[in-house]
Parts: C-alpha cells; sequence; structure tokens
C-alpha cells in the first residue's frame, strides 16, 4: 500500500529552519501545546502534539523534535488508538545493537543531528491508519543558565500550519521571588499583543500564549504555513549579600548563590588571536571588529595583554599593561592590523599567554586567558595530549583559559578538553553575520569577576557537585546540589568562603525556606541534583584516561539510566506498535556532525588525539643557553645549592623530561662584604643537546636543592683578571650533569616591591624554625619549620591560638591540639578554634582569624610536597611582626657599575641580580630579583625572625 510521508516539526527553545513541507490536505494538527514548568531555575517543558490522519489510506507520519543541547529529553510516548508506547532509555552500546540490526534489514532507524547553534534534532515515525489519531508528547529538563543578569526561556514553534487549538503555557516559581520579567521575540510583536498574557506576583508568574488562527497567519514571521518565531522568557531573581537561595527538602536540596552589591575586581586579562591562513576573510575581520569593541569596554584599571599567532608569536607587547588610552590606542591600531597568514602553533600561544599572565602577578586582581582558534594545531607540538599536560603545567590551577572556537573546522573536543582542566569552558562562534556580536557577547560575561576562589562549604551533607569555582563573575550564578546525609535537614548547614578583590568574605545567611516534603518537591530536587552530576561527570570524563575515565564513566552512566536522561552515554529505543521499525534516537556530543549511514553520531575525518600528527624540536628562548658553572678552588655556587667557594650569579635549573642543567650568565667572586660583583669575561659555553630536552622550565632549585652542577668530563685551567687580581678558573667545556652534594641548605625568600621592576630576595640557611606572624595585643602567633630535604620551604606550621589551643599543620592534614584533646583531620570539613576558622581544600589550607587571612598553599617539587604560607589579608595591627608581615619593600637603585647598590631606607645596600621561585602563586613562577643579605632586607638581625621552638 502507498504510503505518503507526512512531517510534523516541533521546536521546544529555539531557531528555525527550513523544514520540507508537507501537503496540509493529508493531515491535521488540531492541537499543539508546549507546556514550560520553571521550580527553581529547572525547567520542564512538555510538548504535546494531536494529529488526525483524513485521508482513507493508511500514513506514515514523521515526528521531528529539536530541542536545546543543554537539555535531557527524559521521556517520550505516542497514543495511538488508547496504546501507549513508551520510549525507553538504554545503554548505548545495548541501543546499538538494535540500531545496527535495523539498518542491515534496510529499515529506518532513528536519526539524530546538530540543528544550528543550540539545537539537536530528534525524530521518529508512526504509521497512523486511515482517520485514526496519533498524540506524540515528548519531556525534556534542563538548568537554565544566569548569563548577563538574567535567564532566558527560549520557546520556538513552527508547526507548520496553523492550528486551531494552539497554546504556550508558562509557569515559573522562584523561592527568592522574582525581580522583573519580560516577554520578547520574534512572536511579541504588536500584531501578537493581545494573545499574550503575562501574569507576575512575587514569587510567581505566568506568561499564556494563545494566537488564533488567523493571527497565526499574519505575524511579522507567519504566513499560510503558520507561525515560525519565538517567544523568549526573559527574568531574574531577587538577590542580596546573603548566602542565596537554597531549596531543601527530604534527602536533598539545591543552591543558587549569585550575591550583588559587590565591588568588582581588576583583572589581568590576556587575548590570544588565531591569525593563521584559514582566518582569512570575514573571520578575521569580525575578529578585528570585536577586538576593537572589547578593548573600549576594559576599565582602567584592568592589565591586559594581547598576541597573535600563525606559526610564529606576534607581540603588541611583552607584558600586561595598564588599560589607559594610550595603551588601548595603540592596541586598537594593532588589532586593525592583523593579517592571517601562516600555520597554527597553538601550543606556543597558549604557553606565551601564561606566561604573561604568571610574570604579572597583582594582589586583589583576577587573571583569565582567552584563546580565540579556528583550526587544529599544526606546526610546532601537534600532539594533542602534550599540549593538553604542557597548559595544564604552566597554567597550575592559577587562572582560567577560555577557548573560543571559530566554525566547524575546528577540533572543538581538543578545546573544551583544555578549557575543562583549567577551569574554563569552550565556546563556539559560529560563522554568521553576528561572528563579532558572539564574541563581544562572551567576553561581557566573563568582563566582570566579583568574586575569586570561591568554595562551597555543606556540613551534614555527601554527594555534593562541583564546590569550588575559581571566579564568579557578575550577572552569573554559581549552583551547588547534594544529598543531606541521613535526611538530618536540622544540622546541614551551608557556607560559602570567598575572596573580594584581596578581602577573604564569608557567606553564612541565608533567606532560604525549608520546602514541604512533597512527593513532587522531592522529586523535583533530586532531578536537579542528578542533572548536574550527570552534566559534571561528562565533563570529567573527557578530561580523564584509564580507570579513571572508566570509572567516572560508569557513573554517569548509572545515574543516566537512573533517572531516564537521553545522554551522550544512552540513547532511547522508541518501541512502536507490532511489525514497525524500531527506533533509536540518541544524543550527539558537541561538535558532531551526523550523515546518514553514519549511525550513532562518528564524524567524518575528524582530527583526534590518536590521529594528530607530532614533531619534536627544541629552540631555546634569549638567553637561556647554558653557560659554565665556575668556581674558585674546590667548590662552586649554584642557585640551587652551595659548595665551598664563590657564588656564580645568574644560575637557573631547567628540568623537563630526560635531563636538567643549569644555565649560567654570568662569572662572579665573592667579596669580603659578601656581595656578588659581576665578572663577564672568559666564558666558555659546555655543549649541550637540546634533542633531549621537550621545554625548557624556569629554575625551580632556587630554594635549596641539595644538588649542584659538575662537569661531565676534565675542565680545563684558565687565567683571568677581573679587576680584582688574577684568579685561577676552572671552565667546564662539556655537557654537565647532576651530582648530590653535602652543600648548606638553603631557602629563598622574595619580599615583593611596590612599583618597582623586580623584587628582593634573601636567603635563609638550615631547617630553622621562623617567626610566621606574630600579634603582640593577641595570643595568636604563627611559626613556622623550614625543611631539611632541600624543598624550599617549611614542612610544619603551627598555629598557636592560645596557650593551650593549637593548630598543626603538614602537607599530610591538621592537627589540633585543645588542652590535653588532639585530633587529626585530613578531610575538608571546616575547623573552629576559638577565633581561627581552618579549612582544607585540595592544595591549599584556609586560615581566618578576625581580620586576617592566611592560605598555606602545599607545593610540590620532584615528587616531595612542602608548605608554603601566603597572608592574604593583612591585619589592621601595624604592630604584628614576622615573615609573613613584612611591608612591601621600596628601594631606589643608585649605582649599576661596577656594582648594583640600591637606596633601602637611606643605605646603600650592595645586591645581585639573581632567581628565586615564587612560590605563594600555585604554578610556582621563577621571578627575577635582587639578591641581598637577609639583614638588610629584613632591617634587623635574622635572629630576631628565628624561634627555637615553633
Amino acid at each position: 500500500m502507498e504510503r505518503a510521508v507526512v512531517q510534523i516539526t516541533l521546536f521546544g527553545l529555539l531557531l528555525a529552519l527550513g523544514t520540507t513541507l508537507p501537503n496540509k490536505d493529508d493531515w491535521d494538527i488540531y492541537s499543539f501545546h508546549i507546556n514550560s514548568t520553571v521550580n527553581s531555575r529547572y525547567a520542564t517543558t512538555v510538548i504535546t502534539s494531536r494529529v488526525a490522519n483524513r485521508m482513507d489510506v493508511s500514513k506514515e507520519i514523521e515526528f521531528h523534535v529539536r530541542i536545546p543541547k543543554n537539555a535531557f529529553i527524559s521521556k517520550f510516548k505516542m497514543l495511538i488508538d488508547g496504546q501507549e508506547y513508551d520510549g525507553v532509555v538504554k545503554a548505548k552500546e545495548q541501543a546499538k545493537q538494535q540500531y545496527a540490526q535495523a539498518v542491515s534489514r534496510g529499515q529506518s532507524a532513528g536519526l539524530v543531528s546538530s540543528v544550528g547553534r543550540t539545537l539537536e534534532e530528534f525524530k521518529t515515525s508512526v504509521t497512523v491508519a486511515a482517520h485514526k489519531k496519533v498524540t506524540f508528547e515528548l519531556t525534556y529538563e534542563e538548568l537554565l543558565k544566569r548569563r548577563l543578569g538574567k535567564y532566558e526561556l527560549q520557546i520556538h514553534a513552527q508547526p507548520m500550519q496553523p492550528v486551531k487549538d494552539f497554546k504556550v503555557d508558562v509557569y515559573i516559581n522562584e523561592n527568592a521571588g522574582i525581580n522583573f520579567i519580560e516577554v520578547k521575540g520574534g512572536l511579541s510583536t504588536n500584531a501578537m499583543a493581545n494573545a499574550i498574557t503575562k501574569t507576575h506576583v512575587d514569587k510567581q508568574a505566568w506568561v499564556y500564549f494563545y494566537p488564533t488562527e488567523d493571527q497565526q497567519k499574519t505575524c511579522d514571521s507567519c504566513g499560510d504555513q503558520g507561525m515560525n518565531g519565538d517567544l523568549v522568557i526573559v527574568y531574574d531573581v531577587n538577590r542580596d549579600t546573603s548566602l542565596g537561595d537554597i531549596k531543601r527538602s527530604a534527602g536533598y536540596f539545591v543552591h543558587h548563590f549569585a550575591p550583588s552589591n559587590l565591588p568588582r575586581i581588576p583583572k589581568n586579562v590576556v587575548f590570544i588571536i588565531d591569525q593563521s591562513g584559514s582566518m582569512h576573510g570575514r573571520k578575521i575581520t569580525q575578529t578585528r571588529i570585536a577586538l576593537i569593541h572589547i578593548l573600549n569596554d576594559l576599565a582602567e584599571d584592568d592589565h591586559f595583554g594581547l598576541i597573535t599567532f600563525d606559526s610564529d608569536i606576534f607581540h603588541w607587547k611583552r607584558e600586561l599593561v595598564q588599560a589607559n588610552k594610550e595603551n588601548l590606542n595603540s592596541a586598537k591600531t594593532f588589532a586593525r592590523g592583523i593579517t592571517d597568514r601562516g600555520a597554527t602553533d597553538i601550543n606556543r600561544a597558549v604557553l606565551e599567554g601564561a606566561r604573561m599572565l604568571n610574570a604579572h602577578p597583582r594582589e586583589g586582581s583576577a587573571s583569565i586567558l582567552i584563546l580565540l582558534t579556528d583550526g587544529d594545531p599544526t606546526t610546532g607540538e601537534t600532539n594533542l595530549e602534550r599540549i593538553h599536560s604542557n597548559v595544564r603545567r604552566v597554567i597550575a590551577d592559577k587562572f582560567p583559559l577560555y577557548c573560543l572556537g571559530f566554525g566547524f573546522d575546528v577540533n572543538f573536543e581538543f578545546l573544551e578538553k583544555m578549557s575543562l582542566q583549567n577551569n574554563g569552558v569552550a565556546r563556539r562562534i559560529y560563522e554568521d553575520s553576528d561572528a563579532d556580536l558572539q564574541l563581544t557577547g562572551f567576553y561581557e560575561e566573563v568582563a566582570t569577576p566579583l568574586l575569586t576562589d570561591v568554595t562551597m562549604i555543606y556540613i551534614g551533607a555527601n554527594n555534593l557537585t562541583q564546590t569550588n569555582f575559581s571566579l564568579y563573575y557578575n550577572g552569573s550564578e554559581i549552583v551547588v546540589a547534594g544529598q543531606i546525609t541521613d535526611n538530618e535537614i536540622e544540622t546541614f548547614t551551608p557556607q560559602v568562603i570567598a575572596v573580594s578583590t584581596s578581602k577573604r568574605v564569608v557567606f553564612s545567611e541565608t533567606n532560604t525556606t525549608v520546602d514541604s516534603t512533597g512527593t513532587m518537591s522531592d522529586s523535583h530536587i533530586q532531578r536537579v541534583w542528578a542533572y548536574l552530576t550527570v552534566k559534571q561527570l561528562l565533563e570529567k570524563e573527557l578530561q580523564l584516561s584509564g580507570p579513571e575515565k572508566e570509572n567516572v564513566k560508569n557513573e554517569a552512566l548509572r545515574l543516566s539510566l537512573k533517572y531516564s536522561f537521553v545522554t551522550p552515554l544512552t540513547s532511547m529505543v522508541v518501541t512502536k506498535p507490532q511489525g514497525e521499525n524500531t527506533d533509536v534516537l540518541h544524543k550527539p556530543k558537541e561538535g558532531e556532525r551526523q550523515t546518514s549511514g553514519l549511525p550513532f553520531g562518528q564524524p567524518i575525518g575528524r582530527l583526534t588525539p590518536w590521529t594528530s600528527l607530532s614533531g619534536k624540536g627544541f629552540s631555546p628562548a634569549s638567553g637561556s643557553i647554558p653557560g659554565p658553572p665556575v668556581t674558585r678552588g674546590q667548590g662552586f655556587y649554584t642557585a640551587s645549592g652551595l659548595l665551598p667557594g664563590p657564588p656564580v650569579a645568574g644560575g637557573g635549573l631547567s628540568t623537563q623530561g630526560r635531563g636538567q642543567f643549569h644555565t649560567f650568565g654570568r662569572v662572579a667572586f665573592q667579596d669580603s662584604g659578601g656581595i656578588v660583583p659581576h665578572l663577564q669575561r672568559h666564558q666558555k659555553r659546555p655543549k649541550v643537546d637540546y634533542a633531549d630536552y621537550d621545554l625548557m622550565m624556569p629554575d625551580y632549585g632556587g630554594m635549596g636543592t641539595g644538588y649542584a652542577i659538575v662537569p661531565t668530563y676534565k675542565p680545563t685551567i684558565a687565567a683571568t683578571d677581573g679587576g680584582m687580581g688574577t684568579q685561577d678558573l676552572i671552565v667546564a667545556t662539556y655537557e654537565p650533569t647532576i651530582a648530590a652534594t653535602d652543600a648548606p641548605l638553603y631557602h629563598r625568600f622574595l619580599l615583593k616591591t611596590v612599583n618597582q621592576s623586580l623584587p628582593l630576595c634573601f636567603d635563609v640557611s638550615g631547617d630553622v624554625g621562623l617567626k610566621l606572624l606574630h600579634h603582640p595585643n593577641r595570643e595568636m602567633s604563627v611559626n613556622g619549620e623550614l625543611d631539611s630535604v632541600a624543598h624550599g620551604g617549611f614542612k610544619r606550621i603551627v598555629i598557636h591560638v592560645k596557650p593551650d589551643q593549637h593548630i598543626e599543620v603538614d602537607t599530610a592534614g591538621i592537627t589540633v591540639r585543645d588542652g590535653q584533646r588532639v585530633t587529626s583531620h585530613t578531610g575538608q570539613d571546616l575547623l573552629t578554634i576559638g577565633s581561627v576558622t581552618v579549612i582544607r581544600r585540595n592544595k591549599e589550607i584556609d586560615v581566618a582569624a578576625e581580620d586576617s587571612r592566611m592560605v598555606i598553599l602545599v607545593q610540590e617539587k620532584d615528587g616531595e610536597e612542602f608548605l608554603w604560607p601566603v597572608l592574604r589579608q593583612r591585619p589592621s595591627d601595624t604592630s604584628v611582626t614576622g615573615i609573613l608581615a613584612l611591608k612591601p619593600a621600596v628601594y631606589e637603585e643608585v649605582q649599576q657599575t661596577p656594582i648594583t647598590k640600591l637606596k633601602i631606607n637611606n643605605q646603600d645596600i650592595s645586591v645581585t641580580r639573581s632567581t628565586a621561585v615564587d612560590h605563594s602563586i600555585v604554578s610556582s613562577p621563577t621571578l627575577d630579583c635582587w639578591l641581598l643579605s637577609a639583614e638588610s632586607a629584613l632591617h634587623r638581625p635574622l635572629n630576631d625572625f628565628i624561634v627555637s621552638q615553633i
């Protein structure tokens, strides 16, 4: 029997795409309803379409639905002649077998594809007997994201014909209260004004859209085929500086955190712009337009950098500068001159951008790295896994990386993984006329940081979604869900700790209410938790490998099946009347392009980490080629250890892969005052095979490593006159190697400066105890014991709260001594001891005491851990003493030759240029510094800072 194909296209949230029009005389959509319920930002949308076959023969009616990429389908059913046919969610591998069997029989199976910017398309079909009816009902769920201070629920409808019973019902219920609500979109026009009803009463709002058949044909985007447009419901909730809105019921909670009225944090931002040949034409033009617009939006207290790349790197300036008028005009001139050329060296570009941010630490600011590219890496390092590893190492969780993928030629999964591994997100920029607006729109979302180092704490809860966030931006929102332990709502205690500018802030009040424990409320909150958990597990799975990846994948699959979510790990098997084909609906990943005959979203010709090319090579940076270690007598000094004999300035240890070596820029001698003047003659560079090194890294030995560089082969003797008499020098002529030494142990400390180009640094010898922070007007004090394993840090830090209350921190955990009671803690619970609160989160211990905040970082080198304390918020009491209480140094450079002298506190101090590792930053960058004696740096004897017992 000949069967005609009838198409019904239902769009929920979205932009319309053209569809082949069916013959209207064959069928009749007599009812078309979209019902969306938003409860605490979680939207559940049900699309119901009722279709009558008006013909005298059976018809195959094909059902299309396009839903947001951010949504999960959770239910689908068809009702035919009183019989209900439900879709069943199964693991993808199980569904795949049914799919393959259907294809092998030449039968149609459910095809899936991504449509446009925000759509995914699912379709199925069913045969309807003559003069019979079918009802399709699809349910999908999504958590609305707050962007630029508002939520948007977008409902798009294109039923392909005027419908007698057409309506859209939207109900919004927000515990915090609805601040405003608006209805926008192409269907919200004067012609449709009386078809839209909006009601807003405190915490609730209703929007109804009931157009007549005539109105469905006369609106701006309508015609004889009916409506083709969208409604956009825009709203926000009431906000204050409290803990936010927490919805709780038996067993689960959801927390929405978006405080207002906070001061903006100045930002440091580096833009990395791809100018390779593939950016030719409109893409490069739109990039220039967007970049100039973004530069105009920078605040004067922002600092920024701008680099472009192809196979080479092009700097506007090599360091970050303030966003003043002169610099912005210069940067815009640079942006206008960006032209496309060359290949794509993503690895080198991102590492350079990260270097610029690492070299520009600024207290009370937030750093952001933004990459825009339209292709895969094609030159330099092209192995995707090594690029991921390199980028993770240099960023080291210190700032987020946002990747913008321009067009569909880009390997979006590569960018997404790189962003997620570095606390950022990836966003696709579509090649349309508004690409420049897409770019500026994304920037606006991250333009105004309000909080950094946000930690969400929930006492009495478990199975939490993500609780640590590097940044909170104005107009956004942080959402956390979890299970309440043993259903003890009374003991459930939430708290948020964060940094606003340079001050620690704690959010502990709440305007929340405890919802009733009705079945609907419980189910709703539980599903929000499941939705968030699955989303985050899928993101985590992308970042992992090996057994960890498999475990995360299995947990995401388990929850997807339990809650009937169609995710990239599951598929929906659509059951039909006996004798009909079985369809399989599958959710593709972002970037997959489906083609007929390629089941389950397999892309064509896509570059993956397993098919990418890789190359090896090394080009040392200027000034990084090793010079000779030089000694007088029996030994020599490196930045990482001291053997008998004078030090050599300018040393720096570089380690990576299979070898280690030192670089030496100067030869020097020690004068009677212990200061190192420079001598620059009779240097002979050792031969180094750079092929043995993948990448040069900064000096990580500047804080006392207990190793030294010695020549592999017999040294030669040279004589030189350095202005201090003839000296014998031992000059290495071959590649150096690593040798253990019994050198005295040195720890190098940095003393930051104000408005000076270089900080000061000084050395402390031995594994001594140091006074870190002492409050003379309080009982509290903090001491630290330097390690003796040459890691350059502390092995133990003790906080004395009162004479009988002490908190001891080491790399293994926290020990609290309260009188005779001793307790050990290794988890992330909040500890309160007197006026001091302590919480450990991964590699960081946060210590707060009244008006001061100290962070103890757990750093690592060569597999060994050590502690490094950082004072984030200085006490208001000016009488506080200790290493951490030292004020930023102020100096004036008064002499450069023959030795450098700085004027500090009206005294001329001889210094030498050296390097030190800044362990106050997670990534531990190596900084140039002026090296001087501890007494000169501290303005008093070092013994004043040494304690016999910590």
